[in-house]
C-alpha cells in the first residue's frame, strides 16, 4: 500500500526513506498534515538532512514548533535536521505542532529508525518492501452504534506468499473492546470507548503460517489513540462559601470559585469560563480565574449579612455550544465595629439611703447592632464624672450586656444630698467605618436622710501633759456633734478605757481633767504615750467612740541611784591599791539623766578617790591600805541638771576565794575526804610547777619561744603615753546579776576617753563588759551556791591558774566520789589513755626541748623563761610562792 500525498526526498547521502501515512486528521486550507511519519535513516544525521516533506502546504500561514530542537521545518514544508544528530538503535521520536490563524492546532509525530542496509550510489532513497500495514491511527471516543465496526486492516507482506492468520493481545482485548479478524487482519472495535477511562490502547499484532503455525513475520506493536470529544460538563470542586468584611473597598477579593473538566486538557473541551447569573451588581467574578471581588464599598452587615449568587461555568471557552453547569455561592459579610452602644433613655434617676453600701442601685440597658457576643458588641462601662471619691462602681452583666451600678461607700446626707454621674458605654473593640462616637448618659442620685448617732469631731485627738501635774488640771475637751444638726446638745460622755485611772471625762461638756498623778515611768505608758477611750451617747442612745492620745512630758522627778551599794575589794600580798566599780542609774530620760557626775561626800577623809569612767560609771579607788573589813564610803551622784543626793556604799575588803569573801568556818574539824580532796588539789597544781622548774633549771641553751600575742591571760600589752594611777586590776570587781538593762548596757559600752590609766581601759575592753569568765556558770553555782553566785562579783583579771585550780578540784571531787562507790580495783580505769593525732602540732613546740637542754648540762641559762608569755609568768609566780 502506498502513502498518498507524500514525496520522499533524499539528499546526496545514500539513504532509503520509507514514509507511511496512517491517518489524515483534517484538511487545513490546501495543506494535508499526516498524523504519523516513520522514516529509516542512518545512525548519524548531518546538518540539513531531509526527513520528509509536506506537499501542497503554505507553511507561511502556520505557526509550528518541534518537540526536539535538533529538527526544524523549512518554508517549503521539508523537515530537516538543524544540528548533527545521532539516532539510537531503538529509534527516535519527535513531534511537530502546527497552529493555523484561527488557533486550531494539529500534531504530527515522526519516528526515525536506523537502516541496516547499504545505500545506492545515486543517493536517492530506494523503497523497501513493507512488512506490515497500516501504522498507528486515532478513533473517536463515544462513537455511535451500530457495533462492531471495522477500524483498520493490518496486513503483513507475508500474506502474499502463503496463507496466514492474525492474533492480537493487549489492553481492551481481554475486556472485549477490540478484536481482530484472524483471516484478514482487520482491527474491529466492539463498543464505544471513553477517553476519560483510557486515552490510548497499545496492541501486539502477530501473524502465523496457517499450515505450520509458525510466525510468518515479526510481531508488530500497534497504537490506537482515542480522540477526545466534549462529553463532560464542568464541575465545581472548590468551596462555595465566602466571607468578606462589611464596608470593604470595591475590588476586595471575596474568594475564588474552582471548577474542572474531565475532557482533554489544553483543548477547548476543558477550557472553562466563569460568569454570574445573579448578584453581579454587588460582586464581580473573573471569567478566566473565577476570583470573586466586591463591586461596591457600601456592603452593610446590619442591613443584610448574607448574599446568594448564582455562578455558571461553561467549557469551550464560553462558546455557545459549550457545556455548562451552575451553582449557588454564599457570601457572608463579616462584622466591623461600626455601631457604638446606645442608651434607651437620655437620663436616669435613682434614690439611695445614706449610711448604706454594697447595693445595686441601677441597671442601665444598652443596644448594639453589631454581632452579638463579639468584641464589637460587648460593652465596657465607665463612670467619667461624679465618682471622684470612689463611692460607686459599674460592671457589665455578662448575660444581658447591661450596665450595673453598685454603691461601694456609705453616703452622708449631711454632706451631699444629690449626686450626678456621667456613664459612658464603649465596646471592647474600637469604632471602625463610622463617624459616630461613644455615647454617655446622666444618672441623678438622691440621698435619703436617716437618723444617725453622734460623731466625734475627730476619731483621734492628741494632748500633751506633764507628769506629776496636779489633780483636776484640764487636759482638753473632746466633744461629739449630731451629724444632722451639727450640735452637741444632749450628748453625754463616758470613759471606756483608762488603764491607770488618770483621767476624768465630764459627762456634759466632754472636758478631760487629771484625776490621779500621771507618772511617765509607769508601766501603762508606752513610748511616752498614754491612751484613753471615750464614748459619746445621744438622747436616742446611739453612740460613737473616740480615742485620746496623751503625750506625757518627762520632768526631773528621779535622782540617780546606785543599784549595787555592797562592793567587794580583794586584797593582795603585795600591798597594792585596789579599785571597785560604781554604777549609777536614773529612771528619767535625757536631759534629766546621764551623763552623771560622781564625787565623794563632803566629809571624806582622803582614803578614797573617784575616777570617772563613762556616763554611768566611775571607779572608787583605794588610796590607803586597809585591813580586812567593811568600810562605808559617802558618794554624791548628780544628773545632767545637777539634781542628786549623797549615797553611802560599803566596800568589803578581804582575801577573796572564787570571787567572794570566804565564809566563816563553823567547825575547825575537817572530814577525811575533805582533807584528801584539798591535798590532791594542791598536788595537781604544784606538780606541773615542779616539773617545769626542774626542766628549766637543767636547760643548757637559751630557748626562744615565739610570742603569739594575747593568750587570754591578764597581763596585757600597754601603749600608755602618760603615767596613770597605780590601780591593781586584780582588785576591780563588778556585780554579775540583778543589773538593770540600762546599767548592763552602760557597763558593756565602756568609753575610755576619760580614763587616765590605759591599763584599766585595756582590762575593761579585754573583759568584754566585765561579765566573762573561763568556767561554766553551772559549776560555779554548784561550788558557791545559787544565792552566793547571784550576789557574787567576778574578777576582771581572772587568772588561768585560778581557773585550772577550780577545774582540777572539780575533777578530783568526782574521782574521789567514784572511788568511794566501787570495789578495790575500780581505780584501774584511771590510767593514761592514748589519743590519735589530729593535725599539726602546737606552734609553741614541745616542752621536751627543756628536757633536752637539761641533758646538755647547762643549768644556769634561764633567759628563755622571759619569753614564755603571760600564762607561764603567772604559773611561775604561783610555783614560786
Amino acid at each position: 500500500m502506498e502513502t498518498p500525498n507524500m514525496s520522499l526526498i533524499g539528499p546526496s547521502s545514500p539513504v532509503h526513506v520509507w514514509i507511511f501515512l496512517l491517518q489524515i486528521i483534517s484538511r487545513v486550507d490546501s495543506c494535508l498534515i499526516p498524523g504519523y511519519i516513520q522514516a529509516t535513516v542512518p545512525e548519524t544525521l548531518p546538518v540539513g538532512h531531509a526527513i520528509a516533506k509536506i506537499d501542497h502546504c503554505d507553511t507561511n500561514k502556520f505557526q509550528f514548533t518541534t518537540s526536539d530542537p535538533n529538527f526544524t521545518l523549512q518554508p517549503d514544508g521539508t523537515v530537516v535536521t538543524a544540528v548533527i544528530t545521532m539516532v539510537p538503535a531503538n529509534g527516535r521520536t519527535f513531534t511537530v505542532i502546527f497552529q493555523d490563524p484561527r488557533g486550531q492546532k494539529r500534531v504530527m509525530e515522526i519516528y526515525l529508525g536506523q537502516n541496516p542496509r547499504k545505500v545506492i550510489k545515486d543517493g536517492l532513497l530506494k523503497r523497501s518492501k513493507r512488512r506490515w500495514s497500516p501504522l498507528p491511527f486515532n478513533i473517536i471516543e463515544n462513537d455511535v452504534p451500530p457495533f462492531p465496526k471495522n477500524l483498520e486492516l493490518v496486513g503483513s507482506d507475508s500474506s502474499t506468499s502463503r496463507p496466514v492468520y492474525y492474533t492480537i493481545s493487549g489492553p481492551g482485548v481481554t475486556e472485549g473492546v477490540f478484536s481482530v479478524n484472524k483471516d484478514t487482519g482487520m482491527l474491529i472495535v466492539n463498543r464505544a470507548v471513553n477517553r476519560e477511562n483510557s486515552q490510548q490502547f497499545v496492541f501486539l499484532f502477530r501473524v502465523f503460517d496457517t499450515e505450520t503455525d509458525e510466525e510468518a513475520d515479526e510481531p508488530l506493536t500497534f497504537t490506537v489513540n482515542v480522540v477526545d470529544v466534549n462529553d463532560n460538563l464542568p464541575k465545581f470542586t472548590g468551596p462555595l462559601w465566602f466571607t468578606v468584611l462589611e464596608q470593604c473597598k470595591a475590588g476586595t477579593v471575596v474568594g475564588r470559585v474552582i471548577a474542572t473538566d474531565l475532557d482533554q486538557p489544553g483543548t477547548d473541551h476543558s477550557k472553562i469560563r466563569y460568569s454570574f447569573l445573579s448578584g453581579n451588581h454587588l460582586f464581580f467574578i473573573d471569567p478566566e480565574t473565577g476570583v470573586i471581588t466586591s463591586n461596591t464599598d457600601r456592603l452593610d452587615r446590619e442591613v443584610k449579612d448574607t448574599y446568594l449568587v448564582t455562578v455558571q461555568v461553561k467549557d469551550m471557552n464560553g462558546a455557545t455550544n459549550g457545556l455548562s453547569n451552575t451553582a449557588t455561592a454564599t457570601i457572608v459579610l463579616g462584622d466591623i465595629n461600626d455601631n457604638p452602644p446606645t442608651f434607651s433613655n437620655s437620663s436616669y434617676d435613682v434614690t439611695v439611703k445614706e449610711n448604706q453600701k454594697g447595693n445595686l442601685i441601677l441597671r442601665i440597658p444598652v443596644g448594639d447592632k453589631d454581632m452579638v457576643n463579639t468584641s464589637n458588641w460587648i460593652s465596657d462601662f465607665v463612670i467619667t464624672e461624679g465618682n471622684e471619691k470612689g463611692d460607686f462602681r459599674i460592671v457589665r452583666d455578662p448575660k444581658t450586656n447591661d450596665g450595673l451600678i453598685y454603691q461601694t461607700k456609705a453616703l452622708d446626707y449631711e454632706k451631699a444630698r444629690t449626686l450626678k454621674l456621667e456613664v459612658m458605654a464603649r465596646n471592647q473593640a474600637e469604632l471602625n467605618g463610622t463617624l459616630d462616637r461613644w455615647h454617655s448618659v446622666s444618672v441623678y442620685i438622691t440621698v435619703e436622710d436617716e437618723d444617725e448617732g453622734p460623731e466625734f469631731t475627730a476619731p483621734t485627738v492628741f494632748f500633751t501633759v506633764k507628769e506629776n501635774a496636779p489633780n483636776n488640771s484640764l487636759i482638753g475637751t473632746y466633744v461629739a456633734v449630731d451629724p444632722e444638726t451639727r450640735s452637741s446638745v444632749g450628748i453625754s460622755y463616758y470613759k471606756v478605757s483608762d488603764p491607770a485611772s488618770w483621767i476624768n471625762a465630764d459627762k456634759s461638756t466632754g472636758e478631760l481633767k487629771i484625776a490621779n498623778t500621771v507618772d511617765r515611768e509607769s508601766r501603762f505608758v508606752t513610748n511616752g504615750t498614754y491612751a484613753v477611750t471615750v464614748r459619746a451617747v445621744d438622747s436616742s442612745l446611739k453612740s460613737a467612740t473616740g480615742t485620746v492620745i496623751i503625750f506625757v512630758e518627762d520632768v526631773n522627778d528621779h535622782v540617780p541611784e546606785i543599784p549595787f551599794k555592797q562592793l567587794l575589794l580583794c586584797e593582795t600580798d603585795r600591798g597594792e591599791m585596789g579599785a571597785v566599780l560604781v554604777l549609777a542609774a536614773d529612771k528619767d530620760q535625757y536631759p534629766y539623766a546621764a551623763p552623771f557626775s560622781f564625787s565623794l561626800g563632803a566629809e571624806h577623809d582622803g582614803k578614797w578617790a573617784v575616777e570617772p569612767l563613762n556616763d554611768t560609771a566611775a571607779l572608787l579607788v583605794q588610796m590607803q591600805e586597809f585591813p580586812p573589813g567593811i568600810y562605808p564610803v559617802s558618794m554624791m551622784v548628780v544628773d545632767l541638771q545637777g539634781f542628786g543626793k549623797t549615797r553611802t556604799v560599803t566596800v568589803q575588803i578581804c582575801r577573796c576565794r572564787n570571787g567572794a569573801c570566804p565564809a566563816r568556818q563553823n567547825s575547825a574539824t575537817l572530814g577525811v575526804w575533805a582533807a584528801l580532796v584539798m591535798l590532791l588539789a594542791l598536788a595537781s597544781l604544784l606538780l606541773p610547777c615542779i616539773i617545769f622548774a626542774f626542766v628549766c633549771a637543767t636547760a643548757n641553751e637559751t630557748m626562744k619561744v615565739e610570742d603569739i600575742g594575747d593568750s587570754g591571760g591578764v597581763l596585757l600589752k600597754s601603749n600608755t603615753e602618760a603615767p596613770g594611777n597605780a590601780v591593781n586590776l586584780n582588785l576591780i570587781y563588778v556585780p554579775v546579776s540583778g543589773l538593770d538593762r540600762s546599767v548592763m548596757g552602760s557597763v558593756a559600752d565602756v568609753r575610755l576617753g576619760g580614763v587616765r590609766n590605759s591599763t584599766v581601759g585595756g582590762a575593761l575592753q579585754q573583759s568584754g563588759g566585765f561579765l566573762q569568765n573561763d568556767f561554766s556558770s553551772q559549776y560555779l553555782r554548784r561550788q558557791c551556791g545559787h544565792d552566793t553566785l547571784d550576789q557574787a562579783v567576778v574578777n576582771l583579771n581572772m587568772s588561768p591558774a585560778w581557773c585550772t585550780w577550780l577545774t582540777n578540784e572539780h575533777i578530783l571531787q568526782e574521782k574521789l566520789a567514784y572511788l568511794e562507790t566501787v570495789e578495790e580495783r575500780g581505780y584501774t580505769d584511771d590510767i593514761i589513755h592514748h589519743y590519735g593525732f589530729e593535725g599539726a602540732g602546737s606552734s609553741a613546740g614541745s616542752v621536751s626541748c627543756c628536757c633536752d637542754q637539761g641533758n646538755q648540762g647547762n643549768q644556769d641559762d634561764l633567759d628563755f623563761l622571759k619569753t614564755l608569755g603571760p600564762k607561764f609568768k603567772t604559773l611561775a609566780e604561783v610555783c614560786k610562792k
